[in-house]
């Protein structure tokens, strides 16, 4: 479900046709790349945000059917071409890596939501137009899958998030159930915390079990990726229901027992 720099992207699986493969990494180094120059190293703001918008550069000479200047974006244009992939989408991605840098605080769950749709809702866009299975029902299917994945690494990644400056939880809940940052800087888990993330996770386990059908949709090992993708969102979502949401001392991960069962499991579904 996750990789090491850009969480909820199915890189190149071996579950994925061959002919699949290439494309799917193209796409996978344009993301990693561009969530590179928002989050990684000591860049000043000014910088990363130049950085993102040389990538724009790039996506504006493709669409003006010029040569780009990169060895990436010659490869992208390449498959964008070939199985033409929305160039917009691309700009969504661009557009949330740019809020990363400029934006560390929202104020309600649809704040949240509108952000999952330009980081996270894109990614799942471009694999059904590589699957060539972009009819309105599948596109639902997948912002539902995508969108619950995006929130499913916020709940994890509450500490390593607040390290960055960066709270992705709605600032309205939060007051609701009593909420402070510093309650969150202490790693404190105590109190209300246990009530509030269970209610952060039952809302995304329902967002999760709406997209859910689009596994049995999609044939073969298409299918069986992305009902891979759909369990290991399940299991990190019982992990975080067993401990409460304490992902201060308990963050959850996916074992390799956890991938066995999951791979088990999808098989039987299809």
């Amino acid at each position: 479900m996750t990789t090491q720099h850009y969480e909820n992207f199915p890189v190149a699986s071996i579950l994925l046709p061959r002919r699949l493969r290439r494309p799917v990494g193209i796409i996978y180094d344009f993301a990693r790349q561009a969530d590179d120059f928002a989050d990684e190293g000591d860049l000043d703001d000014a910088t990363r945000l130049a950085l993102l918008d040389g990538f724009r550069a790039e996506l504006q000479r493709i669409a003006a059917g010029s040569a780009p200047e990169t060895e990436l974006f010659r490869q992208l244009a390449e498959i964008i071409t070939q199985y033409q992939l929305p160039v917009q989408l691309f700009h969504d991605l661009l557009d949330a890596f740019s809020q990363d840098v400029s934006k560390k605080r929202y104020a309600h769950f649809g704040e949240v939501m509108d952000y999952c749709r330009r980081s996270a809702n894109p990614v799942g866009r471009l694999l059904l137009h590589l699957y060539g299975a972009t009819d309105s029902r599948n596109l639902a299917y997948s912002d539902a899958i995508c969108s619950s994945l995006q929130l499913i690494n916020f709940l994890q990644d509450v500490a390593i998030d607040y390290r960055k400056d960066r709270i992705y939880l709605p600032q309205d809940e939060m007051e609701k159930y009593r909420i402070s940052e510093e309650q969150i800087a202490r790693g404190d888990s105590s109190g209300a915390w246990g009530n509030f993330m269970l209610y952060q996770i039952e809302r995304t386990r329902k967002m999760l079990n709406a997209g859910a059908p689009l596994g049995k949709i999609l044939p073969g090992r298409i299918g069986l990726e992305m009902r891979m993708i759909i369990m290991g969102g399940e299991s990190i979502l019982r992990k975080l229901h067993k401990s409460r949401g304490d992902v201060f001392n308990q963050r959850p991960v996916l074992k390799p027992g956890d991938w066995a069962y999951m791979l088990y499991r999808s098989i039987l579904a299809r």
